[in-house]
């Protein structure tokens, strides 16, 4: 198993539509066989910031969801949506494997 963290840097007058857009892939990473563990949104402390953390049973199975979203209609208008709503500035991928007892 893989989970991919997201870290995004917000444009913190613009968290209402970061969240439109956070809405709309949590069913979309599940439906190319993903587990979707939600975004995590502002709240106390800095205004700017956000988490997402997802799972896939691996790391090619991960690559197969990016491959097939640059083609996929929902996604695509996800992306487009974040782009003409400015509301992410900046945002790093990392990849971790779980520990578990």
């Amino acid at each position: 198993m893989v989970t991919c963290y997201l870290r995004y840097t917000l444009d913190p007058y613009k968290l209402q539509e970061f969240e439109h857009y956070a809405k709309l892939w949590i069913p979309l990473v599940e439906r190319f066989g993903g587990q979707h563990h939600g975004y995590f949104l502002p709240s106390e402390g800095a205004n700017n910031l956000a988490l997402a953390l997802f799972s896939f049973p691996s790391l090619a199975l991960y690559e197969d969801y990016r491959l097939k979203s640059q083609s996929d209609p929902d996604c695509q208008a996800a992306f487009q949506y974040a782009q003409d709503t400015r509301c992410i500035i900046s945002y790093e991928r990392s990849f971790f494997r779980p520990l578990l007892a």
